[in-house]
């Protein structure tokens, strides 16, 4: 166990990797943002935030409770950095964690350049993703931030390394719980699986076993939207995903006649993404450092 002040990390047994986690819902705002969730225990600040070239959706999570009012990034983007960066200012937050759910193909993460610009902050993504950061997180690790935590869930298939990170089960825990995705889930859709070590087989064992197992009210919120939708639920996405809610045959089937273009960014994205999005900062490495 690797403790950061009252920021810890905690490795969790095998056997709870099946906990089930929700959170609470948010309400579109604009095209940039989405409001704040209203916790049943008030601890909880949430925005979403979007980047209109990649379609990428970046999540702010805060403890307002806590005297730090401590707050995590979850998949920046670093043309949006700044905003970021802004809106943590002005609400008064102090960023720990900025962190990704996988080593993104069309956007290159802001988790580097956020740590140029703001001292403190620790970058994380999965040690199964075999790229560079601060922490480097397996299935089953809790990451605090002040009193509430995220678990960690390994959902690999769209990547070898992506996780889904979910909201804490508990009395003091916002309800519903929170999903966030990454590109495992979208609304009404689902990652590609044809690249970066991609497997339809595993992400529909991925989506079945460690997502769609979660209570049904559990709000998902995936990294792109790409038909103006904001959030979904996995009893929504049990029924009424058009590839998911198929037999892993049709899944399969399915995924491999998609037919898609090769990503216009992947060769930009995928080698700074391998480095926390550092890679024209060579005089800032960035140390790997296992939890």
């Amino acid at each position: 166990m690797l403790r950061l002040g009252l920021l810890p990390f905690h490795r969790l047994p095998i056997s709870s990797h099946f906990l089930n986690l929700s959170p609470k819902p948010a309400m579109a705002v604009s095209s940039y943002t989405t409001s704040s969730h209203s916790s049943s225990s008030s601890k909880l600040l949430f925005r979403q935030l979007f980047e209109k070239d990649s379609s990428t959706y970046t999540y702010l999570l805060a403890d307002v409770s806590h005297p730090d009012k401590p707050a995590l990034l979850i998949d920046p983007v670093d043309k949006t950095v700044e905003r970021d960066l802004c809106l943590v200012k002005e609400l008064g937050l102090k960023l720990v964690y900025a962190m990704n759910t996988h080593v993104h193909a069309d956007h290159v993460t802001g988790t580097g350049l956020i740590k140029s610009k703001l001292d403190g902050v620790k970058s994380v993504i999965s040690r199964a993703s075999k790229s560079k950061a601060d922490h480097l997180i397996e299935a089953g690790d809790k990451i605090y931030f002040g009193d509430l935590f995220l678990e960690v869930r390994a959902t690999p298939g769209h990547t070898l390394g992506c996780i889904t990170y979910v909201t804490g089960d508990g009395p003091n825990q916002p309800q519903p719980r929170m999903a966030f995705t990454g590109d495992a889930v979208l609304i009404r859709g689902c990652g590609r699986t044809d690249f970066q070590g991609g497997s339809s087989d595993q992400l529909y064992e991925s989506v079945h076993s460690q997502i769609f197992t979660l209570p049904k009210d559990t709000l998902i919120y995936p990294a792109h939207d790409y038909k103006g939708f904001t959030v979904s639920t996995v009893g929504e996405e049990m029924l009424y995903n058009p590839r998911l809610t198929k037999d892993k045959e049709g899944f399969e089937d399915i995924m491999k006649n998609l037919k898609l273009a090769y990503p216009k960014m992947i060769d930009v994205a995928v080698p700074a993404n391998m480095v926390c999005g550092l890679q024209d900062l060579p005089e800032r490495p960035v140390k790997s450092v296992s939890t």
